[in-house]
């Protein structure tokens, strides 16, 4: 297998939740560490309501400073949830092997219920990698562990090309 070249990503992390903050949020917490750990940069860390103004003015404040956005939570189909609809629409070039994969992956630790994760990736219209995920622990931990960290440094160098 071809060794792949490390590139170091400048990673903002976007936690939707309306019951948590910086410091109770523990999923955004183990994104950063996770990343950090494998030697990425993380830019910021940040918590909105599950609101789709709040959702994309948190999105456009962690861009500019991001080769990659990381948002957790919001990705259910409850009636509050409009994480998908309002980040979509940012959406330039989708990747959907990420969230076909992530369903693969939750699929075998909870069963049918994965199929409600409405997770997906993609490239911003201006080239920033953008992971929309669920907000628990254990979706966070496979996400970032199994699929985000492996190929974060692929992601970018395709783009740099």
């Amino acid at each position: 297998m071809e060794q792949k070249e490390f590139i170091q990503a400048r990673v903002g992390i976007l936690t939707i939740s309306d019951t948590r903050d910086l410091d109770t949020d523990k999923s955004g917490q183990l994104l950063a560490e996770a990343l950090a750990e494998a030697g990425h940069v993380v830019v910021q860390r940040m918590v909105v309501k599950d609101d789709d103004f709040l959702i994309n003015e948190g999105l456009a404040g962690l861009k500019p400073q991001s080769d990659c956005v990381i948002s957790n939570g919001g990705t259910g189909i409850a009636v509050r949830d409009v994480t998908f609809e309002a980040l979509r629409d940012q959406v330039a070039q989708e990747i959907p092997g990420f969230g076909e994969l992530f369903r693969m992956l939750s699929y075998k630790e909870i069963g049918t219920r994965a199929m409600l994760s409405r997770a997906f990736a993609g490239f911003t219209l201006d080239n920033v990698l953008l992971f929309v995920i669920p907000g628990s622990s254990n979706a966070c931990g496979l996400a970032i562990n199994q699929l985000i960290i492996p190929e974060l440094p692929h992601f970018l160098a395709e783009r740099r090309k």
